[in-house]
């Protein structure tokens, strides 16, 4: 109790009281100092749980020269990807018991990235995990002085900057494998926008796994990202339905579940059946994609362990600023559903009832 009879919180010479050893110890316990007996630190966390001591951390600061604080610096997180690699950062920083502060690039910039770090080294971050989705973003970092240690989220692995990125190619590659193993022989791909690194993999691992299997690889079609643009490549594919069964393709995988879904509705749309007439698989697992009709295929990234590596990286950095060059992959996931089928089956017939059932004046 105070002077005014209110209870007070308990402070660090209380739990120094109580556990019956010195100030300097109970601060060397709560900075984790290895020079702490064992049997002394037990008695010290006795004493914190039993008096629900909370450290100041203004406190603590000062004493050990850290904020506990990770900078985040965030782009295009209105897109599933970039917003579930947010989430995925936030939540193994809590479970280090980091706080987290996110700035959002205003421009994808050199000088926009620059604002962002300096933002955060005014805000005393102890480190930074920089989300660099785009090529040109990872190399203006790569130029720009850090104020303390950074690491990269899906920017690729060419620079000297350690890192974590999910398998883009070896994603799209194991999708587009899935499809040929199901007899398509003419897959068609909607790439994302060619600045972006994971749009880069998911066309090169497609493009490889066509080569492989001694397939000629058409030329891609480009969404942004969005139903949109996925709407307007499903109309392309729909076109090459209606100049006949040479042109059109037997499966399309497209570069994220968004653009997947466009491509659903302009098929639908245009009564081309999936996946009787035509495969569709997409990437990202979105959590709509299973409820989609016909449920879709797709590749899921594992956004938490994303989070996990880069928030661990990122510590052993804090750390050991001199640590060896690190880069990390993360393995996605083959997620198989009805909107895939063997191409065998499904390409030899129908043709002629899809192109009577076809709406429009190009009947």
């Amino acid at each position: 109790m105070d002077e005014t009879g209110e209870r007070r919180p308990p402070t660090m010479a209380d739990v120094a009281q109580v556990a019956g050893v010195s100030h300097q110890t109970v601060s060397r316990v709560l900075s984790d100092h290895p020079n702490v007996r064992e049997t002394t630190r037990e008695r010290v966390q006795r004493a914190i749980a039993e008096l629900g001591y909370r450290p100041n951390s203004a406190a603590r600061t000062l004493v050990t020269r850290r904020s506990r604080t990770i900078g985040v610096v965030a782009a295009n997180t209105t897109l599933f990807g970039p917003a579930s690699i947010l989430a995925g950062l936030e939540r193994a920083a809590r479970g280090e018991d980091y706080l987290v502060a996110s700035v959002g690039l205003e421009g994808l910039t050199e000088h926009a990235l620059a604002k962002a770090l300096e933002r955060l080294a005014g805000w005393g971050v102890d480190g930074a995990v920089v989300m660099t989705p785009h090529r040109h973003t990872v190399a203006a970092l790569a130029r720009l002085p850090q104020p303390f240690p950074v690491v990269t989220v899906e920017g690729g692995h060419d620079l000297d900057l350690p890192g974590v990125a999910v398998d883009q190619v070896g994603g799209a590659r194991a999708v587009t494998e899935h499809l040929l193993s199901l007899g398509h022989t003419r897959i068609w791909h909607v790439a994302g926008p060619g600045e972006w690194i994971e749009a880069e993999g998911r066309l090169q691992g497609w493009r490889a796994a066509l080569e492989a299997a001694g397939l000629p690889v058409p030329p891609h079609l480009t969404g942004d990202w969005s139903p949109a643009s996925g709407h307007a490549a499903g109309r392309k594919v729909a076109e090459a339905f209606r100049r006949g069964a040479g042109a059109r393709p037997t499966a399309v995988f497209a570069a994220n579940d968004h653009m997947a879904l466009g491509v659903i509705r302009a098929l639908h749309e245009a009564g081309v059946r999936i996946p009787q007439d035509v495969a569709v698989a997409g990437f990202d697992d979105l959590p709509e994609g299973a409820y989609l009709t016909p449920p879709l295929t797709t590749v899921r990234q594992d956004f938490t362990a994303v989070g996990r590596e880069g928030i661990g990286m990122l510590l052993r950095l804090i750390d050991e600023p001199a640590a060896p060059l690190a880069h990390v992959r993360v393995q996605p996931e083959l997620v198989v559903r009805a909107s895939t089928a063997d191409g065998r089956r499904t390409a030899a017939g129908g043709a002629a009832a899809l192109f009577s059932d076809l709406p429009g004046p190009n009947r």
